[in-house]
């Protein structure tokens, strides 16, 4: 398994339907709209390095509304907790 998180930037009052595009997207598990440096986070999750590289250089190239990515690569899984748990507000 390989996982990667996306730090992306949309174009200008796109960052709803670049999200609801991205959620679509085969390998994109999550997608988060944040505030700050990037529009929206969206974590990846493909089986091998080879299927990332497909999802970033070709399948995210394809959604229409991106302006700027930047890929973090998972090397090493530093907590046993899963994601929903890491960003769950305990309701």
């Amino acid at each position: 398994m390989q996982n990667a998180v996306i730090l992306i930037n949309t174009e200008k009052g796109q960052v709803k339907a670049v999200a609801e595009r991205l959620a679509d997207v085969e390998g994109i598990s999550e997608v988060y709209s944040t505030c700050g440096r990037y529009d929206l986070v969206a974590i990846a999750r493909t089986r091998d390095f080879e299927s990332l590289a497909e999802l970033v250089t070709e399948r995210l190239n394809a959604v229409e509304g991106i302006s700027d990515t930047e890929t973090l690569n998972a090397m090493q899984v530093h907590s046993r907790h899963d994601l929903e748990t890491m960003f769950s507000l305990g309701w």
